[in-house]
């Protein structure tokens, strides 16, 4: 996701690419495209059996929607839903074979992916094409050797870096829609602005807000109906979420195993559950919280094991695995959540799950996933311990908040516990926290409050449909 914070490289970027006459060319190109013939482009994997078909059944399709996004957490909650909606709204390859326009998925290089994004969006069957973050630079430099582009198309930015969908869009000559958190770092080079909210509305120029849109939170249509899919049995049920990323998870699995068996020690009555994030498996969670993990042994987790669809501690605290995805169901049942940083507080702040937020900063080290150059420069082979720990201490003494839900509001509204924090410290906080219900529903009324309205993901599928050639809308 963009970050709330400016970026003041950005500003840096912006100038070359206004003082560069081939690069303003290209995004000249976007708006002369109807003169344009055929653009070339997008490097291709199959998104599945669906694809095959079209091509053999059809003509090759006259227009296309490449949706750009990057980690795990973006693919989840604003890449399926979006995708889902456009098919909803028009008929799309690979669903309908038969129809003129496409709809494909381009991921772009980003420190936090985990490598496993583009098996899990072909494994959605929703796109025709998925490019992996490995081609996109080759795709830049030479299209033609991807395969053939349709004429006229689309580039919606869902994640990453927004000047990556500046060039791609320039690069081909489609029509540009981002989709802006916090701040639209190039609206000049946009046909139009979807903005979650008034801050990054107010951060347009007013030149530029004739092209915008103010659509909402996108997660916000992960609605208490959720509640009714995938009914958990009664009980005190409480999320762990280690993250997607094998920096998180080194620390993340061992510290809430660890904190779910003290919990489960002061509240006997507790019950556990653990989604596991489509871009890693049990397997893997296992060996994290493992002696394979040196880092396991110092929190004093030991190894667990399967039992079924159970994970069974050490100590023999069951936690129930959720390998469904999405799990909003099961999740917003929850009474409380403890979550690593990332998109998951978003997430949980959604479906209004009250959560406290943990970053131990005993193994900064392995605390590499940040985003933009801060995070490329922390995992150079030959200086990663000591650029890792030097760079991940700045960045928690000038942090500001971490969990959306605090960014969003610009309060705190969920704890943040960043520290040399410690299993026991946050069963005992965990544990009083559940024994004060009212306390509970007071985070929970303050995350439904940010959350606003559902509606969003529909309002920038409209949004996406009007830039395509009228002729396919009609």
């Amino acid at each position: 996701m963009t970050q709330a914070p400016s970026d003041p490289s950005a500003d840096r970027v912006a100038g070359s690419v206004q003082a560069d006459p081939l690069i303003r060319g290209q995004v000249g190109a976007q708006k002369r495209q109807t003169s344009q013939g055929p653009a070339t482009g997008l490097g291709s994997e199959p998104a599945g059996p669906s694809s095959e078909v079209g091509r053999n059944a059809a003509a090759e399709p006259v227009a296309t929607i490449v949706l750009v996004s990057n980690g795990p957490g973006e693919m989840t909650t604003w890449v399926r839903p979006l995708a889902d909606e456009l098919h909803r709204l028009l008929p799309l390859r690979p669903r309908d074979p038969q129809a003129p326009c496409s709809l494909q998925l381009l991921l772009v290089p980003c420190p936090n992916a985990t490598g496993q994004e583009a098996r899990l969006a072909r494994s959605w069957d929703l796109f025709s094409r998925v490019l992996p973050a490995g081609r996109f630079w080759w795709l830049l430099l030479r299209p033609a050797r991807h395969g053939p582009w349709p004429r006229q198309g689309v580039v919606v930015f869902l994640g990453g870096d927004q000047f990556w969908t500046v060039l791609l869009s320039a690069r081909l000559g489609y029509r540009h829609l981002t989709y802006a958190e916090w701040v639209a770092r190039w609206p000049q080079w946009n046909d139009h602005i979807a903005t979650m909210g008034p801050k990054a509305s107010r951060r347009l120029g007013p030149r530029w807000r004739d092209r915008s849109t103010e659509v909402g939170d996108l997660m916000a249509d992960l609605t208490a109906s959720a509640r009714q899919d995938a009914p958990l049995p009664e009980g005190e049920w409480v999320a762990l979420l280690p993250g997607s990323k094998r920096a998180k998870l080194q620390v993340g699995m061992p510290f809430l195993l660890a904190a779910a068996d003290r919990l489960a020690a002061l509240r006997p009555g507790c019950r556990f559950l653990l989604p596991v994030a489509p871009t890693t498996t049990v397997n893997e969670l296992l060996a994290f919280a493992g002696p394979a993990n040196p880092i396991a042994r110092y929190f004093g987790s030991l190894e667990p094991h399967r039992q079924g669809g159970e994970l069974i501690t050490a100590a023999g605290t069951p936690i129930r695995l959720l390998e469904v995805h999405p799990a909003h169901g099961p999740l917003s049942q929850c009474r409380l959540a403890l979550t690593t940083v990332g998109a998951n507080t978003a997430e949980l702040g959604a479906l209004g799950v009250p959560m406290i937020v943990l970053v131990p900063t005993q193994h900064l080290h392995v605390m590499q996933a940040w985003d933009g150059w801060v995070g490329l420069l922390a995992r150079l082979p030959l200086a990663r311990r000591l650029l890792g720990v030097a760079l991940t201490a700045w960045r928690m003494r000038h942090r500001g908040f971490l969990a959306w839900p605090n960014i969003t509001a610009g309060r705190a509204v969920v704890p943040e516990r960043v520290g040399p924090i410690t299993p026991q410290q946050i069963a005992e906080e965990a544990a009083d926290w559940l024994e004060h219900p009212d306390r509970l529903a007071g985070v929970r009324d303050d995350l439904r409050s940010l959350r606003g309205r559902p509606g969003a993901v529909a309002v920038l599928a409209g949004l996406v449909r009007d830039l395509l050639p009228p002729s396919l809308t009609a």
